[in-house]
């Protein structure tokens, strides 16, 4: 499936990319991704180091009649994340990117695509490994961790970089130019649970799944079903009209991924079997009319399950549900001042209750600082009333737009040149590096732009052909005019 993708154009960035996907490169496990990249580098004869980090920088002198332009640094990030349909059989660990073409797009067998930042990676090895393509002095950083805590960013010493612009290549949408994003804090709620032997005797499965999910900065405003919210919304309610015992719920995965599936086990005497099935039609039909816009696959189902060992005690199960209900997902404030931009977030990622412990795992995302600690403690309050253990780690800033910037304005001009239509200059409510590295190179000019992917984080995840020619060109005529030293 993968010499398809091989034979589209622009040729060399395709196959740089089809190399890149045939190596596993989940975020914090980047070890094979950065020997690859080292090699690559080193390969073409080219300057190429890696930090204590993992960062990979590669350096290239500008072509003939552009040493004069100033040194750019182009950036994008070695990890991708690693999400499956519940019914692909797939091993991340172990093997590469199965991809196909799909008309004007490519898309992964059953897994995420990883053009999110690979489509940029390639890009760059592109620039990199090219003879006849026109630049200036390029510096390219390839970042690692950046999906769980962009670790490779933070970590990056000031003194490394020389280059005075920087091209990030992370932006999912060809018509938009990016020049600031959110900042964000990862919430941990965890503890442990008295338990006990069920007091009913009919063991059940209830699983939500065939959500949509997505990205859960980028995807966050469009109102999509987090399986964890629904889960938790049907748990409660049902203990509100029977006794049910719950021995487990295990729903989502990753932070930065809304949530797409989630399962609990429950028990229930045998009296209540008829009002448990029809409650979980009830609930089947009443989400898919809530979620017919944006979760058409949405299903809640049912089916007999092992009577577990043991099950949450009454008063344990009664608080997180409640402190499960209590916390914010989704939109928390949309921006005064940027129209359309969400300004601050929550998503509720990942919910992990069984044999005795749990883990509650939220990802909060703010433009606006204040505002994030704010909703950070939104959060935390909801989690403290349950007595959890609250822990709060990979904090990032957000990057300040400044649209008057020169690189702003060069490509914003070279945009409408060349397609014959204002590009949407523009701030986002994912997390981009372009902060971070900010704070350790403050005079740096910066800027976010890319092709079209979307479903970034999800199994369908999927980049546009047409869009990767178009965002190709655009990069190539930008190279030629950046400005002299």
């Amino acid at each position: 499936m993968n010499e398809q993708v091989r034979k589209l154009e622009p040729a060399a960035l395709w196959n740089h990319f089809a190399d890149l996907n045939a190596v596993p490169r989940p975020s914090k496990k980047e070890q094979r991704v950065i020997a690859f990249m080292k090699a690559f580098g080193e390969g073409l004869g080219l300057p190429t180091s890696e930090d204590e980090a993992g960062n990979v920088l590669i350096k290239k002198p500008a072509t003939a009649g552009m040493e004069d332009r100033q040194t750019i640094v182009m950036q994008s990030h070695l990890d991708m994340v690693h999400q499956k349909n519940s019914d692909t059989t797939f091993d991340f660990d172990k093997q590469g990117i199965e991809m196909y073409v799909d008309g004007d797009w490519v898309r992964a067998k059953g897994t995420t695509l990883g053009a999110d930042n690979g489509i940029g990676v390639a890009s760059i090895m592109s620039l990199l490994s090219s003879t006849d393509i026109a630049h200036p002095a390029i510096e390219a950083l390839f970042t690692i961790d950046e999906e769980t805590g962009m670790t490779g960013a933070l970590e990056l010493k000031g003194g490394v970089l020389t280059g005075k612009i920087l091209l990030n290549l992370d932006t999912e949408a060809d018509n938009e130019l990016t020049i600031g994003c959110a900042g964000g804090i990862d919430i941990t709620a965890t503890g442990n649970y008295k338990m006990m032997k069920p007091n009913n005797t009919v063991p059940y499965t209830i699983a939500v799944k065939g959500l949509t999910g997505g990205h859960s900065g980028a995807d966050i405003h469009l109102g999509r079903a987090n399986a964890n919210k629904l889960m938790n919304r049907i748990l409660l309610s049902l203990t509100k009209s029977m006794t049910i015992n719950i021995a487990s719920i295990n729903g989502g995965s990753l932070r930065n991924a809304i949530p797409r599936e989630s399962v609990a086990v429950v028990v229930l005497s045998e009296s209540n079997v008829g009002r448990f099935q029809e409650a979980m039609a009830q609930f089947d039909a009443i989400l898919k009319d809530e979620y017919r816009a944006t979760d058409p696959k949405l299903v809640v189902s049912i089916e007999s399950a092992e009577m577990p060992a043991q099950v949450m005690e009454p008063f344990f199960q009664n608080k997180i549900l409640r402190a499960l209900y209590a916390c914010p997902n989704g939109i928390y404030r949309m921006s005064p001042e940027i129209a359309g931009l969400v300004q601050s977030s929550n998503n509720l990622a990942r919910v992990l209750v069984t044999d005795g412990s749990y883990s509650l795992q939220c990802l909060t995302r703010s433009s606006v600082d204040t505002e994030k600690y704010d909703l950070k403690d939104a959060i935390g309050s909801a989690f403290e009333l349950m007595e959890a253990n609250l822990t709060f780690s990979g904090v990032y800033p957000g990057w300040a737009p400044k649209p008057g910037s020169p690189i702003v304005k060069l490509m914003s001009d070279l945009y409408k040149e060349m397609f014959h239509e204002e590009a949407h200059v523009n701030a986002v409510h994912a997390g981009l590096e372009c902060g971070i590295l900010g704070t350790n190179y403050p005079g740096m000019e910066m800027i976010s732009f890319g092709p079209n992917i979307t479903g970034a984080h999800s199994p369908d995840e999927s980049a546009q052909i047409s869009s990767v020619q178009k965002y190709w060109s655009y990069l190539l005529e930008t190279l030629k005019r950046i400005p002299k030293n």
